[in-house]
């Protein structure tokens, strides 16, 4: 099986890193500097999936096989690894957390098959703990909501909802308390410590906290966008109007989408 156009690609990301030749924009990038890109690309890609854009998603996955290829060149250029490394890794890692297709293991669901990849997966890494620093490196409400799930796994978590809607309310006076105080560091500290137990409150009502927030943020986006569209409709901008004006446009949008709403 060849894949030409991966060749190609391959060979035109090492064009842009050539000392002699390359593009200087590509050549000043390390592992470090590329770490935003490969988020912005990937939450496009999620992006054209939601939308169900075939083409876009296309195009998405090219930009973070992009990120890919230019941090495995990277690699390369450093005498550390290349992509050819980075490719059997995943291959042989694959072939070992799949028994079930490469072995002699039988399965029965995916259940099993997700209850077999952890056991394995453990095994490899030998962590000393059972939440792992990396855990915290998700997007950080997911984030959150990984390390509350892997602390009921070892027993440490509320036994009731409303033990953790206790703590949110807790959490939500101790930000006033800073917000008086003037302190910025504690308020980071306590508005941190607020996020963090609403995600767990989200974890305890079977609510994937990350997702709830980007439609609130997607729901916000259309709203805002309709309202500054009934402005420019009026012949104002919205930055020259007071607060309490923007309010009943607001209001009426939110009146005009619910009766929008089927029912």
């Amino acid at each position: 099986m060849k894949y030409p156009n991966l060749e190609r690609a391959i060979d035109v990301i090492a064009k842009l890193r050539d000392p002699n030749s390359g593009c200087p924009w590509d050549l000043k990038q390390n592992h470090k500097s590329l770490l935003k890109y490969l988020i912005e690309e990937s939450y496009e890609y999620i992006h054209a999936v939601e939308l169900g854009d075939t083409d876009k998603m296309e195009e998405e996955l090219g930009d973070v096989l992009l990120q890919v290829l230019l941090n495995s060149q990277i690699g390369l250029d450093q005498k550390l690894f290349d992509i050819d490394s980075v490719a059997k890794r995943l291959a042989d890692k694959m072939i070992h957390r799949h028994p079930h297709v490469f072995g002699d293991v039988k399965v029965e669901n995916a259940e099993e098959v997700l209850k077999n990849w952890k056991e394995l997966k453990q095994k490899e890494k030998k962590e000393k703990y059972h939440i792992r620093t990396e855990d915290a490196y998700a997007p950080s409400l997911k984030a959150s909501e990984i390390i509350g799930a892997k602390s009921n796994e070892i027993n440490f978590d509320w036994d009731h909802i409303n033990d953790v809607l206790l703590k949110v309310e807790e959490e939500l006076e101790e930000v006033k308390v800073e917000m008086k105080s003037g302190d910025k560091d504690k308020q980071y500290e306590e508005i941190g410590d607020l996020l963090f137990s609403v995600a767990q409150l989200a974890r305890h009502m079977g609510i994937d906290p990350e997702m709830a927030l980007k439609d609130a943020n997607l729901k916000f986006v259309k709203r805002v966008n309709l309202v500054e569209q009934k402005v420019m409709d009026d012949g104002f901008q919205m930055k020259n109007l007071p607060t309490h004006e923007l309010e009943k446009y607001w209001d009426k949008v939110k009146r005009e989408l619910k009766k929008s709403r089927p029912l």
